[in-house]
């Protein structure tokens, strides 16, 4: 073979090799495993690896734990259960509208612990639009793609006697076998509360294979010669002679309305085949996840990144239907009845109020709108706002945070929904408490009202973190119906109680304290007890919550100085505690004693925003650096990932904006306090067809300080950017460097929005 022969094949063989190289695209980048390897002790993210679309109303998991177990995939188990379709937002809620299906061979088993198959996460394939699991017990892999409403399981089989388990789950559920439509019907009632009287949970699974079996199950006892079960715990059994390597397709598909809307949501998946399925999902999850683009040459970041924000659009979840006729309608999870229009469900506004929401106003502001419709018929439906909500009313958490909600989506210019009713619904929610569900409304809004703050000594407990957020709360409200054009009258008790963080301010330690009735401050006091005047927290992670006005914190701690040294304890304070409120260590005191970050607790969120507060008092530099920190050490894309809840996306949400250089400390302000970038390049591309471009020039991971910044070609030194500049196609360009530049960003001008600035002294 000649030179020019030999050099000619060589260049055919690496155009070749080239040409067979994977193009990785957003969500191959995701884990869904992420945050999984956790329990009741110690969370790192308690989720489980959710087969979905975005904000999609069903989602299906791989069922580890047993029937009613909120944990309901670990990562450290060895045995599946089944294949759940399931709504939980987090174990601590738990579950609702949840059946699962279980593959078997040899002889039909009901029973969850006898039927229990060994798998091997060696085995196992986990995206969010496909799940592919391998039951060594019967020699059989499962495999999953869904729609919205819908999905499409592929079972193959061994040669053998082969079933399909459809396990309804107990408290009250029905199955139907119809042999001849190679169908099963039924539903489930299992909840964990927050829904009517009548809920049900309606199913259908459409077989490909005639029934050589069947069997239907009451209260465990299996009957061959029954076709129904109606009973405290019905199921069902359904049998095919396979062959080695036959395969079996079930389409399922579910609805809270009726059974018929339950077949009308199967026509999601029309005529489409397992694998068209899976492409589709896949090329809706590339569209979403897509719309930030990001440069990286560190694929670990890339995996964390987008396994984050793959976890920022599951939730809330679609809680509405479509009809026949192309309508929109929901069962409402207040009042039992079908009614027009949208409904979404499964977020606790405590957690998501802070980036979460604020990251689809930015992002997938569209989606927002449709929520605000659903809060819209929340409010009409209930006569209150949810603060957690699954599906209906929770009683969970403290504030009144769907102020803030409401409040930022219309700022930021949301528009198309019946806002005049969200104004009602605030005000009405700011002055009553839901007469059923304590954490809906305001508890302990006489005494605020009246006093100021909610006192420590009547019996309302975290009364300092219901101030603080109510404080924050009244001045959403202030904002949205300056917006709306209310009156200076209407709108000055809301005003005037945004100052109301004051009242629990103790100078003497210069940290939020409980106050007692008749004015005088809690004694004895200690700053590392977690819970009583605060929730899962203690004054030094709540001290931080005045999002509004920083400014105002920082003079009353006493200047800058003062303020920034106050912070600087959070880090350099030990990892001590005091867990006498709940007579032991929760797991949110655990996640923050090991993480060797002194007290600062990034895996709760009353804290996730303090470390943005430096960018106020003159130390950005800080910021910069303690953001990579936390990036860097407390999240990666392994089961672990998480260093603690992951919370409904709020979680991952600080990740992706953390990541993109900016960060929304005060939601409704119409501002984003900045930091530093993580990737070498980023593009956002909005749904108004601007395009944010982020550049980070000598990006390492010892540059984490900005040195210089040019916005749109311009030198720029504030601390902040607003959303008009952002939404217009904001040009970030980044010096970073492995020291502090303690000059810029330093000037009073450079410090982001305070709510005293705008008011006469």
């Amino acid at each position: 073979m000649n030179k020019r022969h030999l050099l000619t094949t060589l260049l055919m063989l690496t155009f070749a090799i080239v040409g067979m190289a994977k193009v990785y695209e957003p969500v191959d980048y995701v884990s869904t495993l992420v945050g999984t390897e956790s329990k009741h002790s110690l969370s790192t993210g308690n989720t489980y690896p959710a087969v979905c679309l975005p904000w999609g109303m069903n989602f299906w998991t791989p069922q580890t734990g047993k029937m009613g177990d909120g944990w309901a995939y670990v990562y450290s188990a060895d045995k599946l259960r089944g294949f759940k379709q399931t709504h939980q937002p987090s174990p601590w809620i738990n579950d609702y509208g949840q059946f699962c299906i279980m593959p078997e061979t040899g002889k039909p088993v009901f029973d969850e612990d006898q039927r229990a198959s060994w798998f091997s996460h060696k085995a196992e394939v986990a995206t969010p639009y496909y799940y592919r699991a391998y039951l060594a017990d019967y020699d059989v892999v499962t495999e999953i793609a869904p729609t919205e409403r819908a999905a499409i399981m592929r079972i193959t089989f061994p040669e053998s006697d082969s079933y399909v388990v459809v396990d309804a789950f107990d408290e009250g559920s029905y199955v139907k076998i119809m042999p001849e439509q190679r169908m099963i019907v039924g539903y489930t009632t299992k909840n964990s509360g927050g829904v009517p009287d009548n809920f049900k949970n309606y199913f259908v699974l459409k077989f490909d294979h005639d029934f050589t079996y069947t069997t239907a199950v009451n209260n465990g006892m299996m009957d061959s010669k029954a076709l129904e079960a109606d009973c405290k715990h019905a199921g069902a059994i359904v049998g095919f002679k396979t062959r080695r390597g036959e395969q079996v397709n079930v389409r399922i598909a579910s609805s809270f309305i009726s059974e018929e809307q339950a077949m009308e949501n199967l026509k999601e998946l029309a005529g489409a085949s397992f694998d068209e399925v899976k492409a589709q999902g896949r090329k809706t999850w590339n569209d979403v996840l897509g719309r930030i683009e990001v440069k990286s040459d560190n694929i670990d970041h890339l995996r964390t990144f987008y396994s984050c924000l793959y976890r920022s659009v599951l939730f809330p979840r679609s809680f509405y239907e479509k009809t026949a006729a192309g309508e929109i309608v929901h069962y409402s999870p207040y009042n039992g009845k079908v009614l027009p229009g949208y409904m979404f469900t499964d977020t606790g506004f405590w957690d998501t109020f802070r980036c979460l929401f604020p990251l689809l106003n930015v992002m997938y502001p569209s989606m927002n709108v449709k929520m605000q419709e659903g809060l819209v018929n929340a409010y009409k439906e209930s006569g209150f706002l949810p603060e957690w909500a699954s599906p209906g009313h929770r009683g969970c958490m403290v504030g009144n945070n769907s102020a803030s909600i409401v409040a930022d989506a219309y700022l930021c210019g949301l528009k198309g929904y019946d806002a005049e009713t969200l104004w009602k619904a605030v005000v009405h929610g700011a002055n009553n408490v839901h007469p059923k569900v304590s954490s809906t409304g305001r508890l302990g809004h006489e005494y605020y009202n009246k006093l100021g703050y909610v006192p420590y000594d009547v019996k309302i407990n975290e009364n300092v973190a219901r101030t603080l957020e109510y404080a924050y709360d009244d001045w959403c409200i202030y904002q949205f119906g300056k917006s709306l054009g209310k009156s200076k009258k209407e709108l000055e008790p809301f005003r005037r109680r945004a100052f109301n963080y004051r009242n629990v301010f103790d100078k003497e330690t210069k940290l939020m304290r409980g106050r007692l009735q008749n004015g005088k401050f809690q004694a004895p006091f200690s700053p590392l007890k977690w819970g009583d005047a605060f929730t899962e927290g203690n004054a030094w992670h709540y001290t931080w919550s005045v999002f509004h006005d920083p400014q105002g914190l920082i003079d009353l701690t006493g200047g800058k100085e003062v303020f920034n040294s106050m912070l600087d304890s959070v880090f350099n304070v030990p990892p001590l505690f005091d867990d006498s409120y709940y007579g032991g260590v929760i797991h949110e005191i655990r996640e923050m004693q090991i993480m060797n970050m002194g007290n600062y607790a990034h895996g709760n969120q009353p804290i996730q925003h303090m470390i943005y507060l430096y960018g106020y008092s003159g130390e950005p530099w800080k910021t910069q650096y303690w953001i990579r920190q936390v990036m860097d050490r407390m999240y990666t894309a392994a089961p672990d990932g998480y260093c603690g809840d992951e919370d409904n996306g709020q979680t991952s949400a600080w990740y992706v904006f953390s990541a993109m250089g900016f960060y929304p400390v005060c939601p409704g302000s119409g501002e984003y306090v900045l930091g530093t970038p993580y990737f070498d390049e980023m593009k956002l591309h909005l749904e108004n067809g601007k395009t944010v471009s982020i550049k980070a020039n000598n990006n390492s991971e010892e540059n984490c300080y900005v040195k210089a910044l040019t916005l749109n070609g311009k030198p720029y030194s504030h601390n902040y950017i607003t959303r008009t500049d952002l939404m217009n196609g904001a040009q970030f360009v980044y010096d970073l460097a492995p020291t502090p530049n303690k000059q810029r960003g330093t000037a009073d001008t450079d410090a982001p929005y305070s709510f005293s600035k705008t008011q006469k002294k």
